[in-house]
């Protein structure tokens, strides 16, 4: 501001100084005299007030000390009004989604019309029955201003003064999403006269609330409607995925069970041919019998698995297991007992360790000949002896004993 101004203006500068710092002196020591006189300038205080000194909460747990508080002030048990046990913000949304009334009741204990209010209107029987009645679809929030989420709801809702109620709904006409006022009511009011205008206010939205109800329950049908086909289509389709599951697993069964039958059939094939062909091998490696003029032979007479009996004689210092592999290719040496010249050509099977599924035995006294001792034809039977050919077959090697067998042949 220019100099010359400051000079015109420095009086009422002065004053006002003069004045506010008198004025707040006085209200500093005299605390009463500036809300005094505010109450006889308004006649009510047109602005809600706080308690700073309350212990703030959180919405649920400041929902439970007002209805505490409540009920002691006015002596009323646990129910008797159907406050909702949570925050503003949770009944605001609980009734715009089921497009219920929101019934929002601010009280001020600094004002004197609040007590009247409470036990003549808000605790009256046909009030009471108002709200509880179901077909109103009310959602009851209230609150005291001393604590902070009703002091901020007081200022939302432009309250000027208390007691205050106001009801509040879904407008489709203002918008899609609007809640607004519907109904409201500041000071002193009979129970009966609140009824007629929350009454008056309900039936005027009524149709649009009705019809709004019937959009969302057809929605909710088809939204049902859908996730039950969706359900039944996601169950079918699991259905299908199981047999097809169950069927991929049957055939890799199968499949698995063909591969390991083929297998067996061709180790038994292989086993069959290298069985074969170390017979051949080793019939044509069976020593001739001793000539007669031979006399330190053994003389061995043998009885087959086939009832026949072959006596034979071999070198003294032969090998028991000569014996065995002589009883094992019988059926492939000449009449004279020795492999004729045509198997002169076989090899050796690779890879193959031949096992005798037999053993002999003297029957009197019994004395099994097995090929786990070692020694010599002499030393392991002496001059002669009379064997019988004992099979010893197990389970595993029962199909292979039957295509072992044949017509001629003498162990399986």
């Amino acid at each position: 501001m220019p100099f010359p101004f400051n000079i015109i203006f420095l009086p009422f500068n002065l004053t006002y100084t003069i004045f506010q710092r008198l004025f707040g002196t006085i209200g500093y020591l005299f605390p009463f005299l500036p809300r005094l006189l505010n109450r006889l300038y308004s006649g009510r205080a047109l602005q809600p007030s706080r308690d700073t000194g309350r212990r703030p909460l959180n919405p649920t747990d400041t929902a439970a000390r007002f209805m505490r508080e409540f009920e002691e002030e006015y002596g009323v048990t646990h129910g008797t009004l159907p406050f909702h046990e949570s925050g503003y913000a949770q009944a605001f949304d609980l009734a715009k989604r089921d497009l219920k009334h929101l019934l929002v009741i601010l009280l001020s204990p600094e004002h004197d019309d609040t007590a009247p209010f409470v036990r003549d209107t808000l605790l009256s029987p046909d009030l009471i029955e108002y709200i509880k009645e179901p077909a109103n679809n009310i959602v009851l929030w209230a609150g005291t201003v001393q604590d902070a989420e009703a002091y901020q709801v007081a200022n939302a809702l432009n309250v000027t003064r208390f007691p205050f109620a106001s009801l509040i709904a879904h407008t489709p006409s203002v918008s899609s999403t609007a809640m607004s006022k519907i109904a409201t009511s500041a000071g002193p009011v009979s129970s009966q006269d609140l009824i007629s205008k929350f009454t008056a206010a309900i039936s005027a939205h009524k149709e649009e609330l009705d019809r709004l109800r019937a959009q969302r329950q057809e929605q909710d049908f088809n939204r049902s409607l859908r996730q039950e086909q969706e359900s039944a289509y996601e169950r079918s389709l699991a259905q299908d995925r199981e047999k097809a599951r169950k069927r991929k697993e049957e055939e890799a069964e199968k499949e698995k069970s063909d591969r390991e039958e083929r297998e067996r059939a061709e180790r038994k094939a292989d086993l069959a041919r290298k069985l074969a062909q170390w017979r051949r091998w080793r019939a044509q490696s069976i020593p001739s019998e001793p000539d007669a003029d031979v006399k330190d032979v053994v003389r061995v007479s043998v009885r087959l698995p086939s009832g026949e009996r072959v006596v034979r004689k071999f070198r003294s210092e032969a090998e028991l297991e000569e014996l065995y592999a002589f009883v094992e290719c019988y059926d492939l040496l000449g009449d004279e007992g020795d492999a004729g010249m045509s198997e002169k050509q076989a090899q050796e099977p690779e890879n193959y360790e031949h096992v005798y599924k037999f053993q002999l035995v003297s029957p009197m006294p019994r004395e099994v000949y097995d090929l786990d001792k070692t020694g010599s034809l002499r030393e392991r039977i002496g001059r002669s002896g009379n064997l019988i050919v004992e099979r010893i077959v197990g389970e595993d090697d029962s199909d292979e004993d039957e295509d072992e067998d044949g017509d001629g042949d003498i162990v399986g």
